[in-house]
């Protein structure tokens, strides 16, 4: 009889017990969905590993940034600075392009304090210095935060927006001050579309500087020969942004023309000087551009690479 009861207290207890663990099991499910939940958001407020950085000798690689870029400029300013005042003086009437050149040569070989000291030396000097120190800094920035080696360099919009928004703004200042210093005109205020000429041919000027040579080294026709002597990512800074400068002449003699003969001046005269003008002032702004952009790039580069290598 005992035992039958205790049987039947069993069988009456196993649904009993099945009900509570069904229960139980209901209630423990939408607390792991929310502990889950819960984990996933302190995840993804808190990572698990932070991403390092490569902050290895910074304030020196900065300071290597800063030494290539005022190697660079000191190179390329006295050519630039002669380059750039024989053609706005040609522009304007005031001299030829070759007697202002000698003019320059003469006081840059007999008194070099004087030139060296002068206010357009300075000005061409800031123009190149800033602008590869920009372009310097971008890639030690880069390498910082992407954990990079010290001596990689970037291409892509990025830099070209930090480049060509330095050398604008230094190169706008500088061509408003040569072309009152040199001009034939009374000094006066620059027109609003002679600076946006300017601003379209630094622009073109830039990205040919800093973004072409990557993209087209791989792709020139060299053999191995010729790189003995010369690699394909020198070649490039040297050819691209000469080539441009067939195109970007005209709109810095527009430019220039605009502020020498501000008034009624007809369009078409206007580009009838333009075309006069052309072809020795685009060979000019070649020889200018190749040192500037050329040799000053190629050395401002090495540099640069040398001096970060030690620093890794």
């Amino acid at each position: 009889m005992t035992t039958g009861v205790g049987a039947g207290e069993a069988r009456a207890a196993k649904p009993l017990n099945n009900d509570i663990a069904s229960a139980v099991s209901a209630g423990v499910r939408p607390l792991q969905s929310r502990a889950m939940s819960v984990g996933s958001t302190v995840d993804a407020i808190i990572p698990a590993k932070t991403q390092s950085r490569n902050t290895k000798r910074l304030g020196q690689r900065l300071g290597a940034d800063g030494i290539s870029a005022a190697a660079a400029g000191v190179l390329v300013a006295p050519v630039i600075t002669i380059i750039d005042r024989a053609i706005i003086e040609n522009a304007s009437g005031r001299n030829s392009l070759g007697t202002s050149m000698r003019k320059s040569m003469k006081t840059l070989l007999l008194r070099p304090h004087n030139f060296l000291f002068s206010k357009p030396f300075g000005l061409i000097f800031t123009l190149y210095f800033g602008t590869y120190l920009a372009a310097n800094t971008l890639d030690t920035t880069s390498s910082t935060l992407n954990s990079k080696p010290a001596s990689t360099t970037t291409s892509g919009p990025t830099k070209f927006i930090a480049t060509s928004t330095t050398n604008l703004s230094l190169c706008l200042y500088k061509d408003s001050r040569f072309t009152k210093l040199f001009g034939v005109a009374a000094p006066r205020a620059i027109p609003p579309a002679s600076y946006a000429l300017f601003a379209a041919r630094d622009c073109l000027t830039i990205f040919a500087s800093f973004n072409v040579p990557p993209v087209i080294a791989p792709h020139l026709p060299m053999n191995a020969a010729v790189e003995r002597y010369m690699s394909r990512a020198s070649a490039a800074q040297f050819l691209a942004p000469a080539a441009v400068q067939a195109f970007s002449t005209p709109l810095h003699l527009l430019g220039l023309d605009l502020y020498n003969r501000n008034g009624g001046t007809p369009f078409l005269d206007r580009l009838k000087k333009v075309r006069t003008d052309w072809f020795k002032s685009t060979l000019a702004r070649m020889g200018r551009i190749v040192p500037a952009f050329g040799v000053g790039g190629v050395v401002n580069n090495t540099v640069r690479s040398r001096m970060m290598k030690t620093l890794e």
